[in-house]
């Protein structure tokens, strides 16, 4: 288990929370967050160790200790509880942000994983033809699932469960938003009402489906950063880029649905200019204050480079490191 001091949980725990922040706005990804912050590797592996052979077998021999050693159990329990956090504390403030600032939230995002996108692909140390393949074809894959259209589902326990092992894995994925998966999938305004509301029956079902998906998804995705690592590391960069056609700030509906709640709110929305976005909506393009934001969210992405992220690279094992 590596060795951290107690600013280094305090750490962890912002940047769970961080990542949960940014779990709740359709369109961006916690997963994001873990890549700029520099956990992403060890999430990934930490997560995969939770069933790995070398861990169960401690459980078998009834040693909890080593098991919770052999899962990076300090590291799993300050991300998550940050998560955690965030998701609880942060829903309703992220719907009214959403409702009321939209530009600003949306311009905000959008600097932020612009400027992580130049971070996450400085990982890769030598870029070949082929890893330009998987770069573009990333783009190429993240941009088409910001277009796909949302549809209506069903309300069972059954369709949650499926929802949260979906929707988990995207989250995890940088440039894919689970989120936006489950707007795609018509859980997204259910999901954020049960949070709200503290709906305990619908999120377990639905934290069930996500244990169940991170579980199964975390072994792949490890398996394809180990030994494919700058493919994959290119291919996520490439999602990230591909996702900016959902979080651009000027948007205009095209269809509309009432919630449960009788609030009219879109369901199909087109990028547009700021000069449009101010003929259809009536209103104040916001353009500097948009500006402001996406700068601000560019400038904390280098101050976590700066003095949060640890490098990354092919050569160092996030495995050796847990001691499996």
């Amino acid at each position: 288990m590596i060795q951290r001091s107690v600013k280094d949980y305090i750490l962890l725990v912002l940047k769970g929370i961080g990542m949960g922040a940014a779990d709740v706005i359709p369109g961006v990804s916690g997963g994001t967050i873990a890549f700029i912050t520099g956990i992403y590797e060890e999430l990934i592996d930490s997560i995969k160790s939770v069933i790995a052979p070398e861990s169960i077998k401690h459980l078998k021999s009834l040693s909890l200790l080593n098991y919770l050693k052999a899962i990076n159990a300090d590291f799993l329990i300050a991300v998550l509880g940050g998560i955690a956090i965030s998701f609880l504390s942060l829903a309703k403030l992220m719907q009214y942000l959403l409702a009321n600032h939209p530009v600003f939230v949306w311009s905000f995002f959008f600097g932020l994983i612009l400027a992580s996108i130049w971070y996450v692909a400085k990982i890769i140390e030598r870029w070949s033809i082929s890893t330009y393949i998987f770069f573009a074809l990333g783009i190429f894959l993240g941009y088409i699932i910001t277009t796909l259209t949302p549809t209506e589902t069903t309300n069972e326990l059954w369709f949650i469960f499926i929802c949260g092992a979906i929707a988990i894995c995207a989250m995890i994925l940088p440039g894919i938003s689970g989120s936006f998966i489950l707007l795609l999938m018509g859980k997204y305004l259910y999901m954020m009402s049960a949070l709200s509301s503290f709906n305990f029956p619908i999120i377990l079902v639905f934290l069930a489906g996500a244990a169940i998906g991170i579980l199964a998804f975390s072994n792949f995705l490890s398996w394809l950063l180990h030994h494919f690592h700058a493919a994959t590391i290119a291919i996520l960069a490439g999602f990230m880029l591909g996702s900016l056609n959902k979080v651009w700030p000027w948007k205009v509906a095209t269809k509309t649905f009432i919630d449960a709640q009788g609030v009219i709110r879109p369901l199909l929305e087109k990028n547009v200019l700021p000069s449009t976005y101010l003929v259809e909506n009536k209103a104040e393009p916001y353009l500097f204050g948009a500006i402001a934001f996406a700068l601000l969210g560019v400038v904390l992405i280098i101050l976590f480079e700066r003095f949060f992220s640890k490098p990354v690279t092919k050569e160092i094992d996030i495995r050796e490191k847990l001691g499996l």
